[in-house]
């Protein structure tokens, strides 16, 4: 009796072991899989979070954006409104400018007519000192050019001074006497008597170098102009040049011979060929 009840007991040990393992074990494993449950919902959470930070970066560079475009079209609608009143300034700018513009075409239509008479008038005086310069003196030595509208008249010295002299020769006044009679009669030009020499040095009397010498005998033509032959004075102007508006290099006889030369120049008076262009401008 008493083994009977050793063994049961030792049964009734054993089976309740064997419960205790088995239950154990489905803890266990209820114990793994909450584990790895928590692990997949910390991952997934994880996860979230960090596309919930990647989504506010975006949403604040949005609105950054958003605030930059929101200030370019305050910046756009200020740059049109300048735009609109440059507009306008460009548009008051250029009535402007094409009403100067016309002014321009008129003066400077002005000019050409203004030029135009001249180079008449001087062509028509180049016509007429050739004509009476050639009627009895044909002489290689004087010569007669129009360049931009002024008459020129090249007399070399030889046929009016003796050398390194200021004194007129008989026979420049058969030549200035035709000369006068065409400035004459041209009472509204101007006539500038220019002297030139050579680079020969010269010092004697009155005369210390070429300047002297190339003013002196502008004066003496001058003289001759106004006292013999009536030209008006306040037409005439003297002027020397001395050696340094050579046509030829002062480097032979001939050449320097060339350069002494007076020039006698025609053209109109500055004050009325500007009274002229303000006329035709307006």
């Amino acid at each position: 009796m008493k083994k009977a009840s050793i063994l049961l007991l030792f049964s009734l040990i054993i089976v309740t072991s064997c419960v205790s393992k088995k239950k154990y074990a489905e803890l266990e494993a209820n114990n793994s899989q909450t584990k790895e449950e928590l692990l997949a919902v910390e991952t997934t959470l994880q996860k979230y979070l960090i596309e919930k930070e990647k989504q506010e970066a975006k949403l604040n560079t949005l609105g950054e954006q958003i605030n930059s475009l929101k200030e370019d079209k305050k910046t756009a609608l200020k740059q049109v409104e300048n735009l609109t009143v440059l507009t306008q300034s460009s548009s008051d700018n250029i009535k402007t400018v094409i009403t100067q513009l016309s002014e321009k075409d008129k003066y400077i239509n002005g000019i050409r007519k203004a030029m135009t008479q001249k180079d008449s008038i001087n062509l028509a005086i180049k016509y007429h000192l050739t004509k009476n310069l050639t009627d009895g003196i044909q002489d290689e030595d004087i010569t007669v050019n129009v360049e931009k509208t002024v008459v020129f008249i090249s007399i070399s010295d030889k046929l009016l001074f003796k050398s390194g002299s200021y004194s007129v020769t008989d026979k420049a006044y058969t030549v200035l006497e035709k000369i006068a009679k065409v400035i004459n009669d041209q009472p509204k030009m101007d006539v500038m008597i220019e002297g030139h020499t050579d680079s020969t040095p010269i010092k004697r009397n009155l005369i210390q170098d070429n300047w002297d010498l190339s003013a002196l005998r502008a004066t003496s033509i001058t003289r001759i102009l106004q006292y013999k032959f009536g030209v008006t004075p306040e037409r005439l102007i003297a002027a020397g040049r001395s050696q340094y508006v050579p046509l030829a290099p002062n480097d032979s006889a001939a050449n320097k011979s060339i350069n002494r030369r007076t020039k006698i120049i025609i053209m109109p008076k500055l004050n009325q060929f500007f009274d002229l262009l303000e006329q035709d401008a307006n």
